[in-house]
């Protein structure tokens, strides 16, 4: 409503929103509350943390650091300011490989023996499994 009262008149914007006229100028002319400057210089710090930690720390990380800064911020303040700054972690957990290698099925023999330079063409074969994460189920494209 800021921005639009420059292009419509109040009264239109404020039945529009649903809002009082004697509100919307009340809004206007407050002064922002302690809490909501301390927010907003949390808001420099969070996101200061953020780009120095590539973007991987999440809030129960962040919370030590901001409070090196001298910042007391408890968790779900982080999460609530890191929502509004939207904010989130780019990089996910390793893959954790699941492989299980305690088992009584035959190990196929190793024939090529480290001799990666074949004598003849078709002498060696190899192939490969790539296995591919998705939302439903694990996809396996064998090259």
């Amino acid at each position: 409503m800021k921005t639009m009262r420059l292009d419509y008149p109040i009264a239109s914007l404020c039945r529009s929103f649903g809002v009082s006229r004697s509100g919307f100028y009340a809004w206007l002319n407050s002064i922002p509350s302690e809490r909501a400057k301390v927010d907003e210089r949390l808001k420099l710090a969070i996101t200061a943390v953020h780009k120095q930690s590539r973007e991987t720390y999440g809030p129960l990380r962040m919370q030590p650091e901001l409070a090196a800064q001298g910042f007391k911020a408890g968790r779900d303040r982080i999460i609530r300011l890191r929502r509004v700054l939207a904010l989130r972690c780019k990089q996910k957990r390793k893959f954790k490989a699941t492989t299980n290698s305690n088992h009584q099925f035959p190990v196929a023999e190793n024939l090529l023996n480290q001799t990666f330079t074949p004598r003849s063409p078709n002498e060696v074969w190899v192939t490969d499994i790539t296995v591919v994460a998705n939302t439903a189920h694990w996809a396996t494209e064998n090259c």
